[in-house]
């Protein structure tokens, strides 16, 4: 069955996924790798890739997904916010209504992502503010957390979602 990898990555966490799921698949049977495009439809099987913004996917691949129709999916995700499969959960949800009914989603997984520094230091910013904003630290601690992410744990997990 030919497949697709198609994926959007601003900070490089995406295509970090979408490496290692190619890594693990018959390359003979790979038609597409990269961002979204008309070419990548000649799939029957396509794996998504998207980082989140504001909670869902980004604009770019929610274009791509009101493409697609009768194609089994396996869509994979990153976030800058972490450490919680119920946050991951729901925005996989969210991104799975982006699809038409005629598509099957075949598998899905979402893991943290690192993001860039300057968010970091908006977050600094807000804490010494005059107001400063509730649970500030907790985003900075966040940010932290994510700057391994993806990391050697989460690439194995995908490997076996996607098995």
């Amino acid at each position: 069955m030919k497949y697709a990898i198609v994926f959007s990555s601003q900070t490089g966490n995406t295509k970090q996924l979408a490496e290692t799921v190619s890594s693990v698949l018959p390359q003979a049977d790979l038609c597409f790798f990269g961002s979204p495009s008309q070419e990548a439809l000649q799939a029957e099987r396509l794996f998504i890739g998207f980082w989140t913004d504001k909670g869902r996917c980004n604009q770019e691949i929610t274009d791509f997904l009101k493409t697609l129709k009768g194609k089994e999916v396996f869509l994979f995700g990153t976030a800058g916010f972490g450490g919680s499969q119920e946050y991951f959960d729901k925005i996989l949800s969210s991104v799975q209504k982006r699809l038409g009914a005629s598509n099957t989603v075949i598998g899905t997984y979402m893991c943290q992502g690192k993001m860039p520094q300057s968010v970091r230091e908006r977050y600094v910013k807000m804490k010494n503010s005059p107001l400063p904003i509730p649970n500030v630290d907790k985003m900075i601690e966040n940010f932290d957390t994510a700057v391994s992410h993806p990391d050697e744990t989460d690439l194995q997990k995908l490997k076996y979602a996607n098995a």
